[in-house]
């Protein structure tokens, strides 16, 4: 009976997130509903104690991470540098390979630091004018950009500055470059098979006679040349996001040690305030890096920026409010449901995968896929076993670098099912259904989940980190 109230709480958030009812308000109803069914008299202590404790955590820590790179993301937008990157990498790449331009600028502005969600309105117009002008099926629009921003620069290259990356430094006190020859490896992996299924399937339609297709919907207005940033000029933000990241990760710890501590100026018995700086030293370098991208495009593209500035970065904080939310409500509600005794069950069905990376991948991807959120799923699944994981693999001898890379990768594979926000919001932007266009969507999420499996074989095989 535990158990069936865990599943049944986990089936419900999943069907009301597929549902498109909010999260940040069906969390902690579902949650405490498996409380009420397992014993009513923890209802409130769990909720105040346990559920907004963990959720009040994870903002604490990751709020101004979503915060800066939605305004960056924002500012890369009106500043025109987003249409600058695609433009020359179109021209660099060739319209005739309209996927892989696509592909490539999706990466550069992921991996530069702009949200996913940002990516995914800035790109498609340009996609939608590329695949018209080469006949290819609108239908294969969402996921060319999947491709691009939802696997290999999400979380499997090292340094990159998405949540999915950050997240783990806090639990195995690692920093956004771990195992970066691992992460290289699988996003290697991800981009040739992914490239390569997508081109079957362009020559597939092509061979059927299908064009772009009629009686679209959303389609944009045809892209018009205009006045655009120098490309240099326009990737400059991204590089030096990447370039601080690296700085700051080695300068960091350096500079304050393993913990800082400091006496508050107040009056009375004030106790010092300790910060463990090894845990948040990855959190800090990404929001320095981001700090400076911001400041960067300020500089250089002020006039651009400043009249839509106000209205931008009120619409990129409210976004970042609501994706912090949502992802920090489904890890107070991970927080509870493992608190529970049927989540024991689980996590016992888990623990008899005897290999401590596979006993990773498993757990992180079946929660990731369950809530529909690569963070969510991560963070409930690292919330309740990371100690779990670190005893494992301190057992086994596996670096926690391993363990950082495994867990973003594996977060990011069977994440994008039906009810993942990121596939709801790309399909209505490109106006397309789940019917017209999921199948290629799941097929990169299958590819991203082989990967991980790929990445786990090269280091027992090779033992490279």
């Amino acid at each position: 009976m535990a158990f069936l109230i865990v599943l049944a709480a986990l089936c419900f958030l999943m069907l009301v997130a597929y549902r498109g009812y909010s999260v940040i308000l069906f969390a902690p109803i579902a949650a405490l509903g498996a409380v009420l069914l397992t014993d009513p008299s923890l209802v409130a202590p769990m909720f105040t104690g346990l559920f907004m404790d963990k959720m009040v955590g994870f903002l604490k820590l990751y709020f101004p991470v979503f915060m800066l790179g939605a305004v960056f993301g924002k500012l890369i937008e009106l500043s025109g540098f987003s249409k600058s990157i695609v433009a020359a990498t179109i021209g660099l790449v060739g319209r005739s390979r309209a996927m892989l331009s696509i592909v490539l600028v999706c990466a550069l502005l992921t991996y530069g630091g702009v949200s996913l969600f940002v990516v995914v309105f800035a790109v498609y117009p340009f996609a939608a004018e590329l695949f018209r002008q080469s006949d290819i099926p609108k239908r294969l629009i969402p996921g060319t950009i999947a491709l691009g921003a939802f696997t290999f620069t999400m979380d499997s290259l090292p340094g990159t500055p998405q949540i999915q990356n950050i997240i783990p430094t806090a639990f195995f006190g690692t920093n956004t470059w771990a195992a970066p020859w691992l992460g290289t490896i699988g996003a290697v992996f991800i981009l040739i098979v992914g490239l390569a299924y997508l081109d079957w399937r362009r020559r597939r339609a092509a061979a059927h006679g299908e064009g772009y297709g009629t009686q679209l919907v959303n389609e944009p207005e045809p892209f018009e040349a205009e006045k655009l940033p120098h490309p240099l000029i326009a990737l400059l933000p991204l590089v030096l996001v990447g370039v601080c990241n690296k700085l700051f990760t080695d300068l960091i710890p350096r500079a304050y040690g393993e913990t800082q501590s400091f006496l508050p100026s107040v009056v009375g018995n004030a106790q010092p305030v300790v910060q463990e700086v090894s845990k948040v030293a990855a959190i800090w370098a990404v929001e320095g890096a981001l700090l400076v991208g911001i400041i960067c495009v300020l500089v250089f593209a002020w006039r651009a920026v400043a009249a839509r500035f106000a209205a931008g970065s009120q619409a990129a904080v409210a976004g970042a409010l609501l994706a912090s939310m949502n992802t920090a409500s489904e890890y107070g509600f991970g927080a509870v449901i493992a608190a529970l005794p049927g989540f024991k069950l689980v996590a016992d069905a888990l623990h008899t995968i005897p290999n401590p990376l596979l006993n990773e991948a498993v757990t992180v991807t079946a929660l990731a896929g369950i809530t529909g959120s690569a963070s969510g799923g991560m963070s409930i699944a690292l919330g309740a076993m990371a100690d779990t994981f670190i005893h494992n693999a301190n057992a086994a001898g596996i670096p926690m670098e391993v363990l950082h890379r495994i867990a973003a990768m594996a977060s990011g594979g069977m994440d994008t099912l039906p009810h993942n926000g990121a596939v709801i919001t790309l399909l209505a932007v490109t106006g397309l259904t789940h019917r017209q266009s999921y199948k290629d969507i799941f097929a990169v999420t299958i590819i991203k989940t082989l990967a991980v499996l790929v990445v786990i074989g090269v280091y027992y095989a090779f033992g490279v980190v």
